[in-house]
């Protein structure tokens, strides 16, 4: 789980914040690159795509490697294939086919994901999931060094073309892995998730899936939360706005400031990193001393505020002390937030309908904060970093503003 969870996590950086710096290092407009965000899009509507992995057979392959490792190996190939071209590809005058082989690289690793998690709950039972989850986890942190630090580091010193190469043979990471695991034992039984036999008609197949993994849990959400059901939707499509706009820019905004790639890797990527870790802990403590709804509510003044000290950071003249002052407020932070927000999330799922409602969660989680993450680049073209970074704290006051509201609404109650 640790090779896969660091296959997992090896594209995610590569087409979202490592990409914005290589465009920028390549000189391209900065609204370009906002508009590069939008290939994130694809981790969030993978949910549409997940049932047809989890049921299509694929020729041969599924017959040679079972239903599990062919996916996993299409996907990973996809996704070595995708990074080996943009490698290759020159960013002044291949600008479309790059964009293309990035929505190959996200398409290949959401898919990954799905097949990825598939395998993790079948391969081993109940009791051993914790330790499943944690190993994925690490392996997955372990990527995102290698695509963020590791990325800048070999660019710095070699070039763009032989960092995404490299990070290309990295891949071979997963695809040993997929080809040296087995198979996980699938569940007798000749009828589809849903109660409806495996020969009916497709038609009626794709309605029964489509009332069972979509309207169902929406509708038992709805009832279950009655009145509040909006409001909590609309604090999940919020809460992350802030975070996720700002994210778009951060790369661009150093490289620009005068950093060099690897002051960045250093205090961005890997003592970064580390806050993160020290955030998500503390805000494991917080939510187990004082419930989910007020870190939750810490958590989003935090992200908000500490956009705030980027604009100050844009208003001075470029000093590593003052980085890595404002990267390790930004980033504990960050971590306190994702892990209240992970929390809440958690705990507003039914056990019925755990992992569809999750994931329906966490896609309106992500998806309006990165289709309005596009526009970053032109915002930032138009009025200045100084303008940006206030603009990123301000969207976020709604979620801060809505999380109060609820917590006094409980309290009423």
């Amino acid at each position: 789980m640790i090779f896969l969870g660091f296959a997992a996590g090896l594209p995610f950086l590569l087409v979202f914040s490592t990409l914005s710096a290589w465009l920028r290092d390549e000189g391209l407009t900065r609204s370009v690159i906002g508009f590069f965000s939008w290939v994130g899009i694809t981790y969030s509507i993978k949910v549409f795509w997940a049932p047809v992995i989890d049921r299509l057979p694929l020729p041969w392959l599924t017959a040679q490697l079972g239903r599990r490792r062919s996916w996993m190996l299409l996907a990973q190939l996809g996704i070595a294939a995708g990074l080996a071209g943009m490698a290759m590809s020159d960013p002044h005058t291949e600008l479309t086919l790059i964009a293309i082989l990035a929505v190959l690289v996200a398409f290949s690793s959401s898919t990954q994901d799905i097949v990825v998690d598939a395998y993790r709950i079948e391969a081993a039972e109940t009791e051993y999931q914790g330790a499943m989850a944690a190993t994925y986890v690490f392996g997955y942190r372990l990527a995102l060094l290698a695509a963020g630090a590791g990325a800048f580091y070999i660019a710095e010193f070699q070039s763009w073309r032989t960092a995404y190469l490299a990070m290309a043979a990295l891949m071979g990471v997963g695809i040993a892995t997929t080809l040296t695991i087995s198979e996980p034992q699938q569940r007798d039984g000749t009828t589809k998730p849903g109660g409806i036999p495996a020969d009916s008609p497709l038609p009626a197949r794709l309605a029964r899936w489509f009332k069972a993994s979509v309207i169902d849990p929406f509708v038992e959400f709805f009832t279950r939360n009655g009145k509040l059901a909006l409001l909590i939707l609309l604090i999940i499509a919020l809460y992350k706005l802030s975070d996720i706009t700002m994210g778009v820019m951060a790369n661009p905004f150093y490289l620009d400031l005068g950093f060099s790639k690897t002051d960045i890797a250093n205090v961005t990527k890997v003592y970064g990193f580390f806050m993160t870790i020290a955030g998500a802990a503390l805000g494991g403590i917080l939510v187990t001393r004082y419930g989910i709804m007020r870190p939750l509510l810490l958590g989003a003044v935090m992200v908000a505020a500490t956009n705030l000290l980027f604009a100050v950071l844009a208003s001075v003249q470029p000093d590593l002390s003052l980085l890595a002052m404002v990267i390790s407020a930004d980033n504990l932070s960050g971590g306190l937030a994702t892990s209240a927000f992970i929390a809440y999330l958690s705990s507003l799922t039914n056990q019925a309908y755990t992992a569809t409602q999750y994931a329906l969660f966490s896609s309106l989680m992500t998806l309006p904060a990165k289709l309005l993450g596009g526009f970053s680049g032109v915002i930032v073209d138009a009025r200045g970093y100084e303008f940006f970074f206030v603009y990123a704290a301000a969207i976020g006051t709604p979620a801060v503003l809505l999380v109060g509201l609820l917590i006094w609404i409980n309290q009423r109650r």
